[in-house]
């Protein structure tokens, strides 16, 4: 079951293929796309949708039709997505990181009728076709004309043989049509497939670019991945949207990022997760302010927020958004940051804070974030095959987001926590993001992750994983040390385990449930008992 709003006075929007090819007609030469491997200008790329275009028709690939995309981040990706967009097919990126059992599980889910891989990814597509009993479907490999690349997946063709000669028939599809599937990170619960319209990929474009301020000069980096809306619908729509560059790199680097950032004469680039600060605590070098960086946007805005521009030359914006409702809220780029605020509601959305039954809090109080859109198609239209999550997710008419804030007066929202990152201890909400910003401050850690494991008292105990920066002589009794002067008692980890990294998806989140499911260890230390435990299978403190 579908749920979107309708509304007679609102202008067709049309396709972002459509808006590349009006592009490529204004701007020909400018560059559309950047990537390691080279640039390509509106034109080359409008010239090559149509052929993959007219491909996808040749191979039966029909308006309404899903296409799954299980590749890394290229220029291939990005005009197959506008090629499907073209013929009013829907576009189906998935998460590259995930096991052959969960890419078969997405098959399973949205049935596509054409998959497209690259080499590195192919032997999983090969497992999750099979696993899924799909391995009738036509699959094509992006191999760039390596031969040496020979993809795992018995007869499949390279990516080359799906573009055609000839131009692609262009339907008429309505803008609430479904133009692309992003799943969910499923970090709290099986990722579910958010179908999101044409509308929504072009209008999610032209806001973000409207409340940032992006002009056709600007060129938009990105380090993340593209079935994610930070690089789809944030950096390549967005760059469509006014006739900008879209800049993309195959993952994040910080030994590389800077290097690429000036590759590309990127203007702007967002953040997401941990690379704020990770940058941040890189050592600090003359070459600090050598790039044309004007803007950083992203979440959560890091602990260095305040010394970020007078080290770099730029300020970090902060916003708040999701794949499933949008981006509602922007920090205003011409008044001062209010501290603590991740930006104000903007006038094509409402967002109220309710209560347990949804209903209005006032002003200050901490609740559920909810969403409504003031225009269609800028909400998700359904959660793809789950009409009743669907239904569940927008009762009472709002999108419940699921996360926590509270607004002020002046509609400035302040994040609280999402519902997964609350850790409940002696009868206390405690956000693991307030846990991990207070330890983040420590100049001997690169990075932390805050969980809840059990307790022998009751609720949880807050164990904290620890990355030290490099050649760092920091213990966790230094670290402990310096929650106790910086937080308050209650929000004092219990538990502290140093380690190399954290897990991650490809979005640089912290993959929270992977850390609240390891054991108490040898190697973790007690708070209370001022020392290491000793049972290396020991599951928790005994009473």
């Amino acid at each position: 079951m579908s749920v979107t709003s309708t509304s007679p006075t609102v202008v067709r929007t049309g396709g972002l293929s459509d808006q590349l090819g009006e592009r490529a007609d204004s701007s020909p030469t400018k560059t559309f796309l950047w990537t390691p491997d080279g640039a390509i200008s509106y034109a080359e790329a409008d010239e090559r949708v149509e052929r993959l275009a007219t491909g996808l028709l040749v191979q039966g690939v029909e308006a309404g039709d899903r296409v799954m995309l299980l590749m890394g981040n290229s220029a291939s990706q990005v005009m197959l997505w506008l090629a499907i967009d073209r013929i009013g097919a829907v576009n189906v990126p998935v998460n590259t990181a995930l096991s052959s059992d969960l890419v078969a599980r997405a098959v399973r889910t949205v049935r596509p009728s054409l998959v497209v891989t690259d080499p590195e990814h192919s032997s999983t597509c090969h497992a999750a076709l099979v696993e899924a009993d799909q391995q009738h479907l036509p699959v094509f490999v992006e191999s760039g004309g390596d031969a040496a690349a020979t993809p795992a997946v018995p007869g499949a063709r390279d990516l080359s043989e799906l573009e055609a000669s000839g131009p692609a028939r262009r339907p008429d599809i309505d803008d609430l049509a479904p133009a692309i599937m992003l799943f969910t990170s499923g970090s709290t619960g099986v990722p579910k497939a958010c179908v999101l319209s044409r509308r929504y990929v072009v209008r999610a474009g032209q806001i973000h670019a409207k409340y940032l301020r992006f002009t056709e000069r600007d060129v938009l980096f990105t380090p993340f991945p593209l079935f994610h809306i930070d690089a789809a619908t944030l950096t390549v729509a967005a760059a469509i949207a006014v006739g900008a560059t879209a800049a993309l790199t195959i993952r994040f680097s910080a030994s590389r990022f800077w290097d690429e950032v000036r590759a590309s004469e990127a203007t702007v680039f967002n953040f997401m997760g941990a690379t704020a600060n990770i940058l941040w605590k890189q050592a600090p070098t003359g070459d600090d302010r050598s790039h044309r960086v004007r803007l950083a946007w992203g979440v959560p805005m890091p602990a260095c927020e305040p010394q970020w521009s007078a080290r770099f030359g730029f300020p970090l914006v902060e916003v708040y958004g999701l794949t499933d409702a949008g981006v509602p809220a922007y920090q205003p780029l011409d008044e001062p940051r209010i501290s603590g605020s991740c930006g104000r509601v903007i006038p094509e959305y409402d967002v109220i804070i309710g209560d347990e039954s949804g209903e209005p809090l006032p002003s200050g109080m901490v609740g559920e974030i909810l969403i409504r859109a003031n225009e269609p198609g800028i909400v998700m239209s359904e959660y793809f095959g789950i009409p009743d999550v669907t239904l569940t997710a927008f009762r009472g008419g709002w999108f419940h987001t699921g996360d926590f804030a509270y607004l002020d007066e002046d509609d400035n929202l302040f994040f609280a926590s999402r519902s997964r990152e609350v850790i409940r201890r002696r009868g206390e909400n405690i956000a693991a993001t307030d846990v991990e910003h207070a330890v983040d401050a420590s100049p001997e850690v690169r990075e932390s992750a805050a969980v809840g494991v059990p307790s022998e008292l009751s609720d949880d105990d807050i164990k904290i994983f620890v990355v030290p920066q490099a050649g760092s002589p920091v213990t966790p009794a230094n670290v402990v040390e310096h929650c106790t002067q910086t937080l308050p008692r209650y929000m004092v980890p219990r538990y502290v385990e140093m380690v190399t990294d954290l897990p991650k998806t490809p979005t640089e989140k912290i993959e929270r449930s992977k850390l609240a499911a390891l054991p108490l260890t040898a190697g973790t230390w007690d708070t209370d008992a001022h020392a290491y435990l000793t049972a290396p299978d020991q599951q928790g403190p005994t009473p």
